[in-house]
């Protein structure tokens, strides 16, 4: 599906904060209400809006160290093996397959360096991980959680 200049501007707009009303997305988008309504149906039911939900601070559950673990794995790893077994992990906020020498990108909150480490040691422990590589997070510097082109 093609997305037209309105449906990419209320699913960025939905992005920025889900709970905003159809009138004042409307409003932003210069449609009305009900037109805001239809179209994020249709977005729905075509599946490009796949769901809503909400961010939550990490540091406000008590994990307050970020770092990311670079995985090696062992040949004919497939990326839905790497999936199932992160998905285990609560830690896990996000993990990605890229491209270089790792096979994957973690991105772990941990309460704590030694929160951090047992995780990592976890991970690095699974049967498909050859090798892992950590680097921790000193200061974020920008955080983006929207969707689409930048406006």
């Amino acid at each position: 599906m093609t997305l037209d200049d309105l449906d990419e501007r209320i699913v960025h707009v939905l992005s920025e904060d889900a709970r905003r009303s159809y009138a004042e997305i409307g409003a932003e988008v210069g449609l009305s209400a009900p037109a805001v309504k239809r179209r994020v149906d249709r977005l729905r039911a075509e599946g490009v809006i796949t769901g809503f939900t909400v961010r939550v601070d990490p540091a406000a559950l008590g994990w307050r160290t970020e770092g990311y673990i670079e995985m090696y794995c062992r040949s004919k790893t497939g990326p839905e093996d790497i999936r199932r077994a992160l998905a285990r992990y609560p830690e896990v906020a996000s993990a990605s397959t890229v491209t270089g020498e790792a096979d994957a990108m973690v991105q772990v909150f941990a309460a704590d360096m030694r929160h951090f480490e047992q995780v990592l040691e976890r991970i690095a422990g699974e049967p498909f991980v050859e090798r892992t590589k950590s680097v921790l997070v000193l200061s974020p510097l920008l955080r983006r959680y929207t969707s689409g082109a930048p406006r």
